[in-house]
């Protein structure tokens, strides 16, 4: 039994991740997955962790296979896919906490973990894309904060509150039996 756990662990990890960049990928051809203003559909698959632990391992790899595609190289990899994981993880532990029937708090944390983390790494960014903690300012800062929450938030809220609702009504994790809300 425990190998087809591990199985079904796996299989799911790969399907988000694939799903996730290819998402991504989309996005990108419309211009809205990397830089300060960002609408990642993929995005909207950062509730999956209330749902399987699987989606914290699977949105991980897959933003990183998604960030080989950005123009700002190895310190998206690094940003990007540190926000991701960072944001599955809380989400993850705060399943339980509900407003009505929707763990509202645990959808904020991809929000806030993106909203801080890349908002910080594109205000060390110089207008020659050079990564330097010597370009960080305030202003800055708020600026690329401001423009990635709003984009996350809308995803988030706009796209992965409806999914919640969706796959709460399926069933579809109770039956591959992993549901956990």
């Amino acid at each position: 039994m425990k190998t087809r756990n591990n199985v079904v662990f796996l299989a799911e990890s790969a399907v988000i991740a694939a799903l996730y960049a290819v998402l991504t990928y989309i996005a990108a051809m419309m211009n809205l997955a990397y830089g300060a203003v960002q609408f990642r559909f993929s995005e909207a698959l950062t509730v999956l962790p209330l749902f399987t632990p699987a989606a914290i391992p699977g949105l991980t790899v897959g933003c990183f296979i998604s960030n080989l595609g950005s123009a700002l190289g190895i310190v998206d990899w690094i940003f990007g896919t540190l926000a991701t994981f960072l944001g599955a993880v809380l989400t993850r532990m705060l399943r339980e906490i509900k407003i009505g029937n929707i763990p509202l708090l645990a959808v904020l944390m991809p929000v806030f973990s993106n909203t801080f983390i890349i908002g910080f790494e594109i205000s060390c960014l110089s207008e020659g894309g050079t990564f330097s903690l010597f370009n960080f300012t305030w202003p800055a800062f708020i600026g690329a904060a401001v423009s990635v929450g709003i984009g996350e938030l809308a995803v988030c809220f706009l796209l992965g509150i409806p999914l919640i609702l969706y796959l709460n009504k399926s069933k579809l994790f109770e039956r591959i039996g992993k549901s956990n809300i």
